[in-house]
Order: structure tokens, then sequence, then C-alpha cells
């Protein structure tokens, strides 16, 4: 017969859970002995400078580019590839290439020129062609955006016959007479080529019709 002031029954503790609960728990903000710190420091920058400058901080350039600032009053030219000519000789071990280029360079103000150049590769020959027209420029008489007259143009067998024409006509040419006209700064004139096909003899004849123009004062002063 049980009473209300009887106890329940208790169950006795085991050695190994005495030992955990009389364990003291570590205090807050402490590490254990166990654990162990897995976070290192970053590695030190060892790598020797740049040998240009750190281009990232703006550091100076190898080349000149900046040292040396492009000149403002300098005509700007105008380079046109008329054509690519591509030449094949047959030797012992196989064919070997070369490469020709015909090129104009004008700018635009009345002064154009006709370049022609010969290399192993196609940038090489652009390159000597640019630079023979270059310094082979000769100034020919425009009238605003137009001829001044008629003339017609005359080169081993090209034979090229040009016209003025009123604004809004635009550039009637094709081909390698288009690519002298553009250089020259000619936007509306009317154009024949009745000759020969090869661009060498049109390209030398619509530069000698350009030299054949006058002005009115040219020739004004000229009969008088």
């Amino acid at each position: 017969m049980s009473t209300e002031n009887e106890s329940p029954e208790t169950t006795p503790a085991t050695p190994a859970a005495a030992a955990v609960e009389t364990a003291p728990a570590p205090a807050a903000g402490t590490r254990s002995a166990h654990s162990s710190d897995t976070r290192t420091a970053p590695p030190s920058d060892t790598r020797p400078p740049r040998r240009g400058g750190d281009r990232r901080s703006g550091g100076p350039r190898r080349d000149r580019r900046d040292s040396a600032p492009a000149d403002p009053n300098a005509p700007d030219m105008v380079e046109k590839i008329v054509y690519i000519n591509r030449c094949a000789k047959v030797v012992k071990g196989g064919r070997r290439f070369s490469f020709s280029a015909l090129a104009v360079v004008g700018d635009k103000k009345g002064s154009v020129g006709i370049g022609y150049g010969k290399a192993n590769e196609v940038p090489e020959a652009i390159r000597k062609g640019t630079e023979h027209a270059k310094k082979h420029m000769v100034p020919v008489k425009i009238k605003g955006d137009t001829i001044p007259h008629e003339v017609y143009g005359e080169y081993d067998g090209g034979r090229v016959l040009l016209r003025p024409a009123v604004p809004g006509t635009g550039l009637i040419a094709g081909g390698a007479v288009r690519a002298v006209l553009e250089a020259a700064g000619i936007k509306n004139i009317l154009t024949k080529s009745m000759g020969s096909k090869n661009h060498i003899a049109v390209v030398h004849a619509t530069l000698k019709g350009l030299q054949k123009l006058r002005l009115a004062e040219q020739i004004k002063t000229v009969r008088s």
C-alpha cells in the first residue's frame, strides 16, 4: 500500500555518465585543446616587378606611342588599294609566290599619287606601294567638287574620258578610275574608260587626264 509521501524510484547513475556530468563546460570565447585553427595567413607576393611597368597602376609604356603625339596640321591621307597581283615562280622544291600591289594615295584636296610595290608578302607589298605613292603625289586642278572642263587622258593602252557634272550627280566611275578620283576629292563627275582594261594603264590614264586640267584664270593669263 503506497502513501503520498513515498518518493518515486530513481535509477542509479553509471560511472561514465557521472564523468560526463561532472566534466566542466568550456568557458565562452575560449577554444578547446583538441580544436585547431585551420585559417592561414595569405601568402605574400614575391613575384618580381614587370619589365614594362605595372599597366594596372598606370605605369610607363615601353614604346614611344605617347611621347610622339600626332601632328594636328598633317593632311588626312586616303589610301586605296586598286589591285593585288600574285606571281608564282616554279622552282625545284615547288612554287614560290610573290605579290605586287597597286595603291593610290590622296588628301581629297587636289593632291593624288600612284604607287606600285612588290614583296613576298601582301602587307609588305601594300606598304611599299603606299610609300611609293606618297613620294610621287602631284597637284590637280579641281573646281569645287568637280573638274573645270572635259578632258581626255591617255597612257599606254588606257584611254579615259572625264566630264564635269552638276552637284548631285555623284561619282560615275568604276574600278581604278573611281579610286583616283575619290583620292583627289572629286565627288561629281562623268567618266568613261574606252581603252585597255589593265589596272595600271587605266590608273595612269586617269591621272594624265587630271594633270591636263586648267582653271579659267590660268587660261585667261596664258591668252593675255
